[in-house]
């Protein structure tokens, strides 16, 4: 099969971007959109502002250029940078569409209680489609689905009172507004009112009689709600072991003993994705999770390896960036979607999912890990199996849950001593207490951060 070249120095020229090298590292680094892409000879790694995406092939060197391969190139630069580019590999074209841009401008108003910010659109949003939020770093998120931002003159706006820094970003097919904070704010909110063209947020700094209204947000972020997914279930049993054991029915125990203990010892109401032996689409699990107004999403799974001596337990939050072994597990668990009767095309994310794949990158992403660290911890300390520790996947169960989420792999049921502790009530019990006690004190550390702010 031929394989597809282009010069970096003629793209530069074509998108008519900036570019610098070190020759002596044999690193360049583009600037394509707003976005910093570095490029290294020899690897087939790109790094676009920090994440990193992997190509077919490797970056040749040659003639004191560096040359990448085309096809898989276009299609990261496609998804992360340019949404309007295609590259037509027979005929060796490359077309990028103009972007009209619905999310435009931004102006800011200074007043004595606070900050009103208004950002200009073309179109009319609705209220699913947007969303907010403050972090604990100082930096408020507005997030739009089916928003094209024109980063550019975003971010040469001029700033003003509790505004020190605007950063605006395009992820796919979603718009991302993020304002660095000088100080605190007691209460936050946005909303369209008169002008549907107009989405207008408010950022009150002002000591009054708004404590009620800050203690309201604040509870928003309380994990109040739990969401407990068993993997699995009916006509699709999951992987299973030598001796006939099935994941689906492993999983569905565990889950429940989780919720048990929640419920009994934490105050947090427990919702279940499934409490029987029955078939659950993944859009209907993330579906549960969002409606139910979950805090945490946790999914409870058995992994599977062909060489049977592998053992021990994993945990994983959604992410595009993921090795090799990640991708296998991802792909077996993903396999999931051939036995719903309803098609949906998963590469082409629901409205959900496309709120989610923007949050997660910014504000769910470091509570995702965060939580998934505290599961290992907690598994390490009470099982002799390997602790594999915590990674990144692309779980389509994960990608669609609007809320810290993660995925957990409680061992090796192809291993056959794992096989042996599974079946067991006791090496269960072991699990969900585990899994619980990671669980509770995510919640309390969770809290203790929102006290803080």
């Amino acid at each position: 099969m031929k394989k597809i070249y282009i010069s970096t120095r003629d793209l530069v020229s074509a998108l008519s971007s900036r570019l610098y090298e070190n020759q002596e590292r044999k690193k360049l680094v583009l600037y394509v959109s707003g976005k910093k892409i570095k490029v290294t000879a020899g690897t087939s790694f790109l790094i676009i502002d920090d994440v990193p995406y992997q190509m077919v092939n490797i970056v040749q060197e040659y003639n004191s250029d560096f040359y990448l391969p085309a096809e898989s190139f276009f299609e990261i630069l496609r998804k992360t940078v340019l949404p309007g580019l295609s590259f037509d590999k027979r005929r060796e074209i490359l077309d990028i569409d103009v972007v009209s841009y619905n999310v435009q401008a931004l102006k800011i108003e200074q007043k004595s209680n606070g900050t009103i910010v208004r950002i200009k659109t073309q179109k009319s949003f609705s209220d699913r489609d947007i969303s907010s939020f403050i972090n604990k770093h100082g930096w408020f998120y507005l997030t739009i689905v089916g928003g094209r931002v024109d980063t550019s003159t975003l971010n040469k706006t001029i700033t003003r009172g509790i505004i020190q820094r605007i950063e605006a970003d395009q992820i796919n097919e979603t718009s991302q507004i993020a304002l660095k904070l000088r100080s605190n704010v007691i209460s936050h909110e946005w909303y369209q009112n008169h002008d549907p063209n107009e989405i207008v947020i408010t950022l009150r700094t002002a000591l009054n009689n708004n404590i009620n209204r800050l203690k309201k947000v604040k509870d928003r972020w309380k994990l109040d709600t739990i969401v407990l997914d068993a993997g699995h279930g009916g006509k699709d049993p999951g992987t299973s072991g030598k001796y006939g054991t099935k994941e689906k029915d492993i999983v569905l125990d565990i889950t429940k003993r989780v919720g048990r203990l929640l419920e009994k010892n934490t105050g947090i109401k427990v919702v279940y994705t499934r409490t029987e032996d029955i078939y659950v689409p993944v859009w209907k699990r993330n579906k549960i999770a969002n409606e139910a107004g979950g805090k945490v999403f946790v999914s409870i799974h058995i992994n599977s390896n062909p060489n049977r001596k592998i053992k021990g337990f994993e945990t994983y939050f959604f992410s595009s960036a993921y090795s090799a072994e990640a991708i296998e597990v991802a792909s077996r668990e993903n396999s999931v979607i051939e036995f719903e009767e309803k098609k949906i095309n998963y590469e082409k994310l629901s409205m959900e999912r496309k709120i989610t794949a923007s949050m997660a990158s910014s504000m769910f992403l470091k509570e995702s890990e965060a939580l998934a660290a505290s599961i290992q911890k907690e598994l390490d300390k009470i099982l002799s199996t390997p602790n594999r520790g915590v990674k990144q996947a692309g779980f389509y169960v994960l990608s669609g849950a609007s809320m810290p989420c993660v995925l957990i792999e409680g061992g090796f049921v192809s291993n056959p001593s794992e096989e042996k502790n599974l079946k067991s009530p006791a090496y269960r019990k072991k699990l969900a207490d585990s899994i619980y006690k990671a669980i509770k004190k995510f919640k309390l550390s969770r809290e203790k951060l929102l006290a803080e702010e």
